[in-house]
């Protein structure tokens, strides 16, 4: 009995490695599973809470759906105003490219005297 006690934890020892990469798989994939379900199922909660909402509140029937009506003259002013909301957005341009060359200043940083090969003497 012993023998195969031993048997066994050294073919474990063996397929350690293999066990950890597969049970890090399974918990990977089950954790994602259950993620995808929680958030699949939190606009139904929602919708839910706020048909409940309403119905308490006696706008809407269980069963029917809110209904928003709003008048042509309102959808025309939204899109007025987003619309010139979104044009206000952008800057009048001149179109003309001017080009100047500017003098090259002195930099440290692409100096070539200070490259990796250059290294300060250690005592």
């Amino acid at each position: 009995m012993m023998s195969l006690i031993l048997l066994l934890t050294d073919r474990a020892a063996d397929l350690g490695g293999y066990m950890i990469s597969i049970v890090s798989i399974v918990v990977v994939f089950v954790s994602m599973a259950i993620l995808i379900f929680i958030f699949q199922s939190i606009p139904r909660l929602l919708h839910l809470n706020i048909r409940k909402r309403l119905k308490k509140a006696g706008i809407v029937a269980a069963d029917e759906k809110p209904k928003v009506a709003l008048d042509v003259n309102v959808h025309a002013a939204i899109a007025m105003g987003l619309h010139l909301y979104f044009e206000e957005q952008h800057d009048e341009e001149s179109r003309v490219i001017t080009i100047h060359n500017a003098p090259k200043q002195y930099s440290p940083w692409s100096s070539k005297i200070y490259g990796v090969l250059n290294q300060p003497v250690k005592k």
